[in-house]
């Protein structure tokens, strides 16, 4: 409602800006160009209202009707969705060089965060530093190997604190939990040292929130990003409330920093990642500005906390809904893990149900449901059809997850299907594509397909589990909130007993 009221207004407003495209002379497609096929757009904000509240969920559906390379108009910008794993291939493989690229929504401008961001800058020579500096530093199978220590560290106090739960008979919201749990670790990795305590609400209630809302800003329908000229309006408000939220991160970042520097010289370095990039600027400044290095810190930051939680949340939903997986992967971990309290890293390879989880979780909810946005630099013609250049490419994996022509029984939680085939998270294998593929696949991929294991069956295998108010698994609320990643509308609460 919202959304209706707002284009009435600024009716008036675009109706000049859609007179000024149609007389200004358009260098777009040629006239011979054979697009993609989509629905009808209406005058000046095209397919706008077609989108929804849950984009992924309507865009899949259009795709059923005009098929898996499908274009749409959002006001002056035409976008292009791909539904399938063979037109996925194309693009993320094929062409990777052509559409590797972004296309930035209003909301990432904030303090010009699409200039500095590994998430959102052009493939050029700060990206490929920034990403390499992430992958040398944090996501290396030598680095991840050296941290262990700090991982089983946070997973012992989630341990221990679903323990006291069952202690106390207290329900569990799982992924506030899970969510706890994911921003200490990254809070350690990061600056060697905790943001919140797992059972208080409040101290991580403030993180939580800023992270949810940065995810729910940066995918929420802003007029502003369909017609340009409105930026200067932000009509929704979206733009002055990111900038809020990044300021809020920045300012955590700022204090950190300085204190790191006045402790610089009478304590041991830390072996963190911060302690790397300050490492870096400190020899050239202009290598490695302060101001890359907190916007670099705030997409790992928000990025590695969220999409693991979330992950987790719905992993274990669908398990409590599914009670004879939940005993089948209990089982499996009680049989290769045997009677120590730890599951080690080294172990996730010998634990097949267990990735059969993870993956069917990623099929049927993907943390970013359609990636994050592409770009064509160029004029590409794919199955026949022409992507325009400048036109911007999204990759819908939630509907090729429940596409009945890849996936029997799509919407059936199976993890059984992933027993006999060798598909893989990583990028390779189109069909499951919850990190993104080609160049600018997930770089914390690494970390979180450790994590995302780690702490699921930390909570599977030691405790049972039962919904509260004898609360039947079939009503366990499955209904998603859109956003960069996809949330479960209602919280996951259960309660714990020691097995």
């Amino acid at each position: 409602m919202d959304l209706l009221l707002t284009l009435f207004l600024l009716l008036s407003f675009a109706a000049w800006l859609w007179l000024f495209r149609v007389l200004k002379p358009n260098p777009g497609p040629r006239k011979s160009a054979n697009l993609p096929p989509g629905p009808n757009p209406l005058p000046i904000i095209g397919n706008i209202l077609e989108l929804g509240e849950k984009p992924h969920q309507s865009l899949a559906k259009l795709s059923k009707f005009y098929g898996p390379l499908m274009r749409l108009k959002l006001g002056s910008m035409t976008t292009v969705v791909v539904s399938s794993p063979e037109i996925a291939r194309i693009v993320l493989q094929k062409y990777d060089q052509l559409f590797s690229n972004r296309t930035h929504v209003d909301a990432i401008r904030a303090l010009d965060h699409h200039k500095h961001s590994v998430a959102w800058l052009p493939v050029d020579n700060l990206w490929r530093k920034l990403r390499k500096l992430c992958k040398e530093n944090m996501f290396s199978v030598h680095r991840l190997d050296d941290s262990q220590d700090l991982r089983r560290e946070k997973l012992r106090n989630l341990r221990d604190y679903v323990k006291d739960c069952c202690g106390n008979g207290e329900a569990v919201n799982i992924g506030r939990a899970a969510f706890t749990t994911s921003l200490n670790l990254m809070s350690a990795t990061l600056f060697s040292k905790e943001f919140a305590t797992l059972g208080s609400s409040d101290s991580s209630q403030e993180f939580r929130d800023i992270v949810c809302g940065i995810m729910s800003l940066v995918c929420k329908p802003n007029l502003a990003d369909y017609f340009p000229l409105l930026r200067l309006v932000d009509p929704h408000g979206i733009f002055r409330e990111t900038t809020l939220y990044f300021n809020k991160c920045f300012a955590i970042f700022d204090e950190i920093i300085r204190q790191r520097q006045q402790s610089s010289d009478s304590s041991t370095p830390k072996n963190d990642m911060l302690e790397a990039l300050l490492q870096i600027n400190q020899k050239n400044e202009s290598e490695l500005s302060f101001y890359d290095i907190k916007h670099l810190l705030l997409d790992l930051f928000v990025a590695g906390t969220d999409t693991t939680s979330s992950t987790v949340e719905w992993a274990m939903a669908e398990l409590l809904r599914n009670p004879e997986k939940m005993w089948k992967t209990r089982d499996e971990l009680r049989n290769v893990v045997g009677q120590k309290e730890e599951i080690q890293e080294s172990d996730i390879s010998q634990l097949p149900y267990l990735r059969a989880v993870v993956k069917e979780t990623f099929r049927l909810h993907p943390a970013a449901p359609l990636l994050v946005p592409h770009k064509a630099e160029e004029e590409v013609e794919i199955s026949g059809y022409i992507v325009p250049k400048n036109a911007q490419v999204l990759v819908n994996v939630w509907a090729m997850g429940r596409d009945s022509s890849v996936w029997p029984n799509p919407d059936v939680f199976m993890p059984e299907r992933f027993l006999e085939t060798e598909t893989d998270v990583h990028g390779r294998h189109f069909e499951l594509l919850p990190f993104g593929g080609g160049r600018r696949i997930c770089v914390g991929l690494p970390l979180a397909y450790r994590m995302v294991h780690l702490m699921l069956a930390t909570l599977v295998s030691s405790f049972d589990w039962k919904l509260e108010e004898g609360l039947k698994p079939e009503a366990v609320d499955m209904d998603e909130r859109f956003g960069l990643t996809l949330q479960k509308a209602v919280p996951l609460v259960a309660v714990p007993t020691e097995l």
